[in-house]
C-alpha cells in the first residue's frame, strides 16, 4: 500500500514497564497479593475504599522515581514530525507519554494524575495523596474517587477512538496483551476499515494473528526504529 496518512497507536503495558512500572498482568504485577478485582473494580471501591484509595495513591507517588523511556520518547517525536493525522490511545494510567513530549494522544484507562467526582462528574489534576471522603471542589461533596476506568465501566473516549480507527491507513498495538476489550477488538476494526496492521510486543498476544505483521523485541529498540522508518518514508 501507499505510505500512511492517518496513523492510530495503542499502548499498553509493556511500554511503561521498561521505565520500571509494574504491570497488573506480568509476574509479579499483583500488589501485596491482592488481585485486580480486589483494587480495580466499583464492588472493591464500595466494599474498601481505603485500600483501594491506598492502592492508587502509592501509584500515583512512584510516578516521581520513573521516567519515559527510548519508545515514550520516540512516539512524542513522531508526535511532532508526522505531517498527517496521528492518535495516540494509552491504555495505561501513568503521565510518561505526556512527559515525553506526547500531545496527539488520550487516555481510555483513566489518569493517576487525575481526580473524578462521583456525585457531579467533576475531574480535577491530582498529584498528591486522596483520602476516602475527599472533598470535590465543584460540588462541594466528599465523594472524590481516583480517575480510573474500573473493570466493568466504558473507558473514556470511545467514540473519538471509533472514528480515528475507521479513517485510519495504519493501525499499530505497542506492549499490549490483547486480552483486555475493548482495547483489544481494535485491531479487528481498524482491519475492517483497511488499515494495515502491525504488533510491536516483546512476545506475540493473544490478538497476534489479527496483525499483518509483528516485531518482537524490547519496546526502547522496536518503537523508535519504527519510528524513524515512518518519518523517513513520508
Amino acid at each position: 500500500m501507499s505510505a500512511p496518512r492517518n496513523i492510530v497507536i495503542l499502548t499498553g503495558a509493556g511500554i511503561s514497564a521498561e521505565s520500571g512500572i509494574a504491570t497488573f498482568r506480568g509476574p509479579g504485577g499483583l500488589w501485596e497479593g491482592h488481585r485486580v478485582e480486589d483494587v480495580c473494580t466499583p464492588e472493591a471501591l464500595a466494599h474498601d475504599p481505603a485500600l483501594v484509595h491506598r492502592f492508587y495513591d502509592l501509584r500515583r507517588a512512584a510516578l516521581g522515581g520513573v521516567a519515559p523511556n527510548a519508545a515514550h520518547l520516540a512516539l512524542a517525536r513522531l508526535d511532532r514530525e508526522w505531517a498527517g493525522e496521528l492518535l495516540i490511545v494509552t491504555q495505561n494510567v501513568d503521565d510518561l507519554h505526556e512527559r515525553a513530549g506526547a500531545r496527539r494522544m488520550l487516555h481510555m484507562h483513566g489518569e493517576l494524575t487525575s481526580a473524578l467526582c462521583a456525585a457531579c462528574g467533576e475531574r480535577l489534576r491530582w498529584t498528591g495523596a486522596l483520602p476516602p471522603g475527599s472533598v470535590c471542589p465543584a460540588c462541594g461533596e466528599g465523594a472524590l474517587r481516583p480517575d480510573i476506568v474500573f473493570f466493568g465501566e466504558m473507558p473514556y473516549e470511545m467514540e473519538r477512538i471509533d472514528d480515528a480507527l475507521s479513517r485510519a491507513d495504519l493501525f499499530v498495538s505497542i506492549g499490549t496483551s490483547g486480552a483486555v476489550y475493548p482495547a483489544a477488538g481494535f485491531v479487528q476494526i481498524a482491519r475492517h476499515h483497511g488499515a494495515a496492521t502491525l504488533e510491536l510486543n516483546l512476545e506475540p498476544s493473544a490478538g497476534s494473528g489479527w496483525f499483518d505483521a509483528t516485531r518482537l523485541g524490547s519496546a526502547g529498540t522496536l518503537v523508535p526504529a519504527w519510528v524513524d522508518e515512518v518519518l523517513a518514508a513520508q
